[in-house]
């Protein structure tokens, strides 16, 4: 997986592209861990193509580690579904 990272003040965009999986989630949570306390955070989802369970469960400690200053932006159909199979749309906002 690839992230394309942007900042515009306090408001920091991370594109993911390709498979959020096992192997790329810690990649993301790095990521984040970057991230000062007062910034928020859009994970710009457009062109992932796939997140495993692990992915999912990253996007719920990103969440969580924000005090929920984050969105998921561009979400695909596929993993919309997921999302909403997991009640994660009545948590996390998507854009």
């Amino acid at each position: 997986m690839e992230i394309i990272k942007t900042e515009n003040g306090n408001e920091v965009t991370m594109k993911l592209v390709g498979w959020l999986d096992t192997k790329a989630a810690p990649e993301l949570k790095e990521e984040v861990d970057k991230l000062q306390e007062n910034e928020s955070l859009i994970l710009d989802l457009e062109k992932l193509e796939y997140v495993a369970s692990f992915g999912l469960r990253q996007f719920v400690a990103t969440y969580k580690k924000l005090n929920g200053k984050m969105v998921l932006r561009n979400v695909p159909d596929n993993i919309l579904g997921i999302l909403k199979t997991m009640g994660m749309d009545k948590r996390i906002p998507i854009e």
